[in-house]
């Protein structure tokens, strides 16, 4: 059965660096959330401090309204698949997925009833018998993921799980991921630093750095309604404009003399960002107000070309555009842009917690 989670105000500290900075969280019964971040953002040790591996210093973890802070690993109705899969290798595939159920004293005949039914679950239903050793890196992970699920968690911790494998096989898992959360009905929680895993699989996600949440939201958010100028640029919106002014209500900024309709909240010292797939090159004199630029550089990049532009005031930004259409530009050239509807989107410059 699915848990709900709560999370009320978890600070950890190792020595003088604070990993967890006052986290808090709700998580629902049978949601897929992703913790995103970078290394050292925090995301893995409140991972472990979900799997109970770990304490926080203060704060309280619930499950299903219940304090499990500190209830040990072994008492919490949560498996952790970790990034180095940690399977027994002398053990047999069936071996491996049966060690938990053989540490509660369950049965054989109830043990071989709930392996055959993991392995059946990660599509390994014939491997019950073969030596990990000589299993694939695909098969390994499911062997892993077979292990957590055999034990009915309400909860499954999933840790950088998909780090190390090649990109084909790790999209085969990633899909793996999403399938196995709508058959189980479990809550599942994924900590990676990869925006494409986090993107797809998650309900909802959680943007960590340096041991606070900067947002949780929906994945399309992020892109819409970025909280700061961190999370924008941790999401690839990489244009953020100071703006000269802007209009009473904030339906619109000025950036270098031009009005620019924005999306967003006016805050104290609000930017500009520009969403790059908003972005259209828009022949001189057409369209609604294109912005005007200046060319400085254009990069090929193969497939498309990379146009560097600045405004008047020395403000940048760039443009991907066709490979044919930017062979017709070069440095100095004016750059006429259209900003589709909610492609600039106000943003505070800091998140409103940063110490």
């Amino acid at each position: 059965m699915a848990i709900e989670i709560r999370i009320e105000g978890l600070t950890r500290d190792f020595g003088p660096v604070r990993a967890l900075d006052d986290v808090s969280l709700e998580i629902a019964a049978g949601e897929f959330f992703t913790l995103l971040g970078s290394s050292g953002s925090g995301k893995s040790t409140l991972l472990k401090m979900l799997g109970g591996f770990d304490r926080p210093d203060r704060g309280r973890i619930l499950f299903d309204g219940q304090d499990v802070t500190l209830l040990p690993a072994n008492r919490r109705p949560a498996n952790t698949v970790f990034q180095d899969l940690a399977l027994f290798p002398h053990m047999s595939v069936a071996q491996n997925v049966a060690y938990g159920l053989r540490v509660q004293g369950i049965g054989r005949r109830e043990q071989e009833r709930r392996v055959g039914e993991a392995l059946a679950l990660v599509e390994l239903a014939d491997f019950g018998g073969r030596n990990v050793n000589l299993l694939s890196g695909g098969q390994r992970q499911r062997v892993a993921l077979a292990r957590a699920l055999v034990m009915e968690p309400g909860i499954l911790l999933l840790d950088e799980p998909l780090t190390g494998l090649d990109e084909r096989l790790r999209e085969q898992m990633r899909d793996e991921f999403g399938r196995l959360h709508q058959r189980t009905g479990a809550t599942f929680i994924l900590v990676t630093h990869n925006q494409d895993e986090a993107l797809t699989l998650s309900d909802r996600m959680a943007i960590m750095h340096r041991g606070r949440i900067e947002q949780t939201d929906a994945p399309p958010r992020f892109f819409d309604a970025p909280a700061n100028a961190f999370v924008a640029r941790f999401v690839g919106i990489d244009a953020l404009l100071v703006p000269e002014g802007i209009e009473a209500g904030g339906a619109a900024a000025v950036v270098a003399g031009q009005r620019l309709p924005v999306a967003g909240r006016a805050v104290p010292g609000a930017l500009v960002a520009l969403r790059p797939d908003r972005l259209a090159l828009a022949p001189q004199g057409e369209g609604d107000a294109p912005l005007v630029l200046r060319i400085a550089e254009i990069q090929f990049r193969g497939l498309h070309s990379d146009i560097r532009a600045r405004f008047d005031d020395g403000q940048g930004l760039v443009v991907r555009a066709p490979v044919d259409i930017a062979a017709r530009l070069a440095p100095g050239d004016p750059l006429h842009l259209w900003v589709q509807p909610g492609g600039a989107v106000l943003v505070a410059p800091h998140a409103p917690s940063a110490r």
